[in-house]
């Protein structure tokens, strides 16, 4: 999955906050509280969204509804196991990983590991 660009990330991190389906004019409201953007840009940058398959959309009157197609911690996910995948060394990778993160991380990993483990036994 490919890395978001600056204004893609804003929007779905909107959209993943809010929890619900927003149009482009909502997002637009919200960004402009920190900076000045056109609606059209906004507009245009959800329907480039849309078409990766970031975002579903839902006709509401004349306007769409956007939705994001997974969570913030699923695309994360697909980043994390891009980036093993793009390595031939995927164990020296991910041992260099665990060497950088604090102990909360590496508490939070292994409890990941063992959900993991119950789920697959299960």
């Amino acid at each position: 999955m490919r890395q978001l660009g600056e204004l893609e990330a804003e929007i779905m991190d909107r959209l993943w906050s809010w929890g619900r389906p927003a149009t482009a004019r909502e997002v637009l409201n919200d960004l402009n509280k920190q900076r000045h953007l056109a609606y059209s840009t906004v507009k245009t940058v959800a329907d480039i969204l849309h078409g990766k398959g970031m975002l579903a959309r839902d006709k509401d009157g004349r306007a769409w509804r956007y939705r994001p197609t997974c969570t913030r911690q699923q695309y994360t996910a697909a980043r994390m196991q891009d980036a093993l995948q793009g390595s031939p060394d995927m164990a020296g990778v991910m041992a260099s990983f665990v060497e950088q993160i604090s102990p909360s991380e590496v508490e939070a990993l292994r409890a990941a590991l063992r959900d993991a483990k119950r789920r697959s036994t299960s």
